[in-house]
């Protein structure tokens, strides 16, 4: 028999974790797991807005192009006459206001983005003049649209 390996002092060292340390462990990744993982969904809501400038600013151009050609925002064949979705899907894009001299594209969240409180409207006008709203109607221009 090995007295080395016999011994308390050696058996104590492999015998794992104790319920104490198991339990600071998991305390440890909980506390994490609460601040990372929603912090992680609003950077994911941040970049999905993308979906809807990229989209709103595919309709400015072609609409400009139109009217340019045509002085008038009513024959550009570009303008669905009805709500049509973002290129990802996670906005609903609308043209409340199409007149032969102005428009206004208003981008709306679906609902996979609809957790997006900060950013629950988003429009632009035929002047470039954007803004947006949170679900409270509070002004969020500044935070939608990438501003300092």
């Amino acid at each position: 028999m090995n007295a080395a390996v016999d011994s308390p002092a050696a058996s104590a060292r492999w015998r794992g974790f104790s319920l104490l340390e198991l339990l600071v462990t998991m305390a440890i990744v909980a506390i994490l797991s609460a601040i990372a993982v929603p912090m992680y969904r609003n950077y994911v809501l941040q970049g999905n807005r993308t979906d809807a400038i990229r989209f709103m600013t595919f309709y400015r151009q072609a609409l400009e192009r139109c009217y340019s050609q045509n002085f008038s925002y009513l024959a550009c064949p570009t303008a669905p006459g009805t709500a049509t979705t973002s290129a990802d899907g996670y906005y609903n894009i609308t043209f409340p206001v199409l007149t032969a001299t102005q428009y206004t594209i208003v981008a709306t969240p679906t609902p996979v983005q609809a957790n997006d409180l900060q950013c629950s409207s988003m429009q632009v006008s035929q002047n470039g003049a954007q803004s947006a709203q949170d679900n409270n109607n509070n002004d969020t221009t500044v935070t939608c649209w990438g501003g300092h």
